[in-house]
């Protein structure tokens, strides 16, 4: 059973009308790069609650989230209105095996996230852990619609100093068009090869692990292409595989 424990949203950052980030420090156990928690709000006395990836590393005490804001939701509009200051609810066991060591070795490890998904694979990378050393290329990509979507670039662009060659990052946009970004959706830019071509680099059965993060839809539209095209097929502890992904809602 879960233990809840009051945390302090320190602060806020209102991206778009859709887009927020809350930054919250609270007395929380610790958790491994790429879990999650859950956050609640008290109404009429009961708990409300969702769960989100945690996107800061696990010595950071600034605990971050990415959110958007489901409008006709009825959590993720009371999380918008919380400021610095307010109090929030998280349990303080983080949950989830979208972590380093359940990801088999390989030469190329594709991270590839769409919208907030983007969250534990930052988590993963500001962790710098050394089971990273496992793998010779890493490649990052996030997917959003607008380019003003793109909320944690900067970020992205700062690990890529920080990596270096091992790192290789890459954006998406669906709706717009943007000359720094691929144009279109993660299945279909890997149905023909334009992913591949842009990185410079192949995904292989042989040599490759994918990790997908994000909308649904898109993590069962890119599963159906890994398979069909790739022969590549979900990774558990007991049928290794290829392909670990993470839903989000």
């Amino acid at each position: 059973m879960s233990t809840w424990v009051v945390g302090k949203i320190v602060a806020v950052k209102h991206w778009t009308d859709q887009l927020f980030s809350l930054i919250v420090q609270a007395p929380i156990n610790t958790f491994v790069a790429g879990q999650f928690t859950r956050m609640g709000i008290y109404v009429n006395r009961v708990i409300m609650h969702r769960a989100y990836s945690y996107l800061n590393a696990p010595n950071n005490p600034n605990l971050e989230f990415y959110i958007a804001t489901v409008l006709k939701g009825k959590f993720t509009p009371l999380l918008r209105t919380l400021c610095s200051g307010d109090n929030i609810m998280l349990t303080k066991e983080a949950y989830g095996r979208f972590v380093l060591d359940e990801i088999p070795s390989c030469t190329n490890l594709w991270m590839l996230a769409s919208g907030t998904g983007i969250g534990p694979y930052l988590s993963i990378l500001e962790d710098h852990n050394e089971r990273l050393d496992r793998f010779s290329n890493i490649v990052l990509v996030h997917a959003a619609r607008f380019y003003k979507n793109l909320n944690y670039l900067s970020k992205m662009k700062k690990l890529k100093d920080i990596y270096s060659s091992k790192l290789r990052i890459q954006t998406i946009i669906s709706q717009e068009e943007s000359s720094d970004s691929l144009f279109g959706r993660i299945p279909t830019l890997i149905e023909n090869n334009s992913l591949e071509k842009k990185v410079g680099l192949q995904l292989d059965i042989s040599n490759s692990h994918v990790m997908l993060c994000g909308n649904p839809q898109m993590i069962s539209d890119t599963k159906e292409i890994l398979k069909k095209k790739y022969g590549m097929k979900d990774h558990i502890r007991r049928n290794p595989g290829q392909i670990t992904q993470e839903r989000y809602w």
